[in-house]
């Protein structure tokens, strides 16, 4: 699992052209779900995710998380960040999981989420769907289990 992480001061997805979801301070969460994941790692990404310290507290250090703040995240499946670009200059994603798989792991995400408190927005699972944001910092992080 593979988990690029945005603290924003907004965020949103539209899906052909129309508002889908949208969320103030908080985090954009982009998810790849790749082969062998499991609903264990699903919840420690979770954990981890909704406290982590990223936030500034009242002295510019990162030392809040978005429970401590009451921020939003917006969860947006993106299986392209299984991708591996190590060979060649065409992308490989045979470490995706297969997208039946990779579904119910990313609700799950979801739902790990939404079980702290966490206002949670999402997009829709396999659509094409256009991100945007305001990353404020610009702060930007990798996760990966």
């Amino acid at each position: 699992m593979k988990v690029l992480i945005q603290r924003v001061k907004e965020a949103s997805v539209s899906i052909d052209g129309k508002l889908y979801s949208s969320i103030k301070q908080g985090i954009l969460a982009l998810v790849g779900i790749e082969k062998g994941d499991t609903t264990e790692e699903i919840q420690k990404m979770a954990k981890k995710l909704v406290n982590l310290r990223i936030f500034s507290d009242e002295n510019d250090k990162m030392n809040k998380s978005i429970l401590d703040i009451k921020g939003e995240m917006l969860i947006v499946s993106q299986f392209t960040l299984c991708g591996n670009c190590k060979k060649g200059t065409r992308p490989s994603f045979d470490n995706s999981a297969p997208p039946d798989v990779a579904k119910k792991l990313y609700e799950t995400f979801i739902n790990e989420v939404k079980n702290y408190g966490i206002n949670t927005q999402t997009g829709v699972f396999g659509a094409m769907m256009d991100v945007a944001l305001i990353n404020d910092g610009p702060v930007t992080f990798m996760l990966d289990m």
